[in-house]
């Protein structure tokens, strides 16, 4: 569903992602973990077609995002950090401008099923802009989530939700992944995403580190004490590399 071949992205002389390869199967969740200005965002605006690649080949559900780029977009939803709503705009006109957008025939009931399981059922006829931050981000994701897109890249998506948001939110993106969507999570999160994800990618400036299926990658940093988590996975990792650079 995602295949990204050899992707780097440079800013004048500063060089955000490098020589980047990995790939993301129908029904997998892979996490995108690393530290602040590691490349993660840049990885995921660059999948969504928000900002050009300088190199490489990357395709979403089959369509290259330069050579076919409308193709690509309507098989993805891609919810930023900070999602850009309609502040004017109801949380209903919502879902009929990205049904519009999309081209979705009868979405009402998938619309008002979306309401229902993100609790937004009572906000419907309210502007976005007296929403809470937890409520704007719920509705960025049933947005997403409308046009029942294959692919579904979410950047820091738990930022201001209460622990009923975030439970709903995790069990979306399970049912999101049985249905058959490839998943991308990037989050510092790293029990989260250590518990959710079947998959794994750990940037550091710009290049991967270690990818995999999670449990392999755990593995392999394991030393005999048959408990490592991601969090050891990402420190050994990290600071290594901070060794290394002096």
């Amino acid at each position: 569903m995602i295949q990204v071949n050899n992707f780097t992205k440079t800013y004048n002389d500063f060089v955000a992602v490098q020589n980047l390869s990995f790939r993301v199967a129908a029904g997998e969740i892979l996490g995108l973990v690393g530290p602040n200005g590691a490349g993660k965002t840049t990885t995921l605006r660059v999948l969504s077609g928000i900002i050009p690649p300088g190199s490489g080949e990357l395709t979403v559900a089959g369509h290259d995002i330069i050579g076919d780029p409308i193709a690509a977009k309507q098989a993805l939803g891609y919810i930023p950090d900070d999602p850009r709503l309609f502040d004017t705009l109801t949380v209903w006109e919502h879902l009929e401008f990205i049904a519009a957008a999309y081209g979705v025939a009868d979405y009402q009931p998938t619309a008002n099923a979306l309401l229902h399981f993100f609790n937004l059922e009572g906000k419907r006829h309210h502007v976005v802009q007296g929403l809470s931050r937890g409520m704007r981000q719920k509705l960025a994701i049933a947005c997403a989530y409308l046009h029942q897109p294959k692919v579904i890249l979410f950047d820091e998506p738990l930022t201001g939700l209460d622990p009923a948001g975030i439970r709903a939110i995790k069990e979306s993106m399970r049912e999101r992944a049985c249905q058959g969507a490839a998943i991308i999570i990037s989050s510092h999160l790293l029990s989260m995403v250590e518990t959710l994800c079947t998959h794994l990618l750990l940037l550091d400036h710009g290049e991967a580190q270690c990818f995999g299926r999670m449990e392999d990658v755990l593995r392999t940093f394991d030393e005999a004490k048959h408990d490592t988590t991601l969090e050891d996975v990402f420190f050994s990792i990290t600071r290594e590399d901070a060794s290394d650079t002096g």
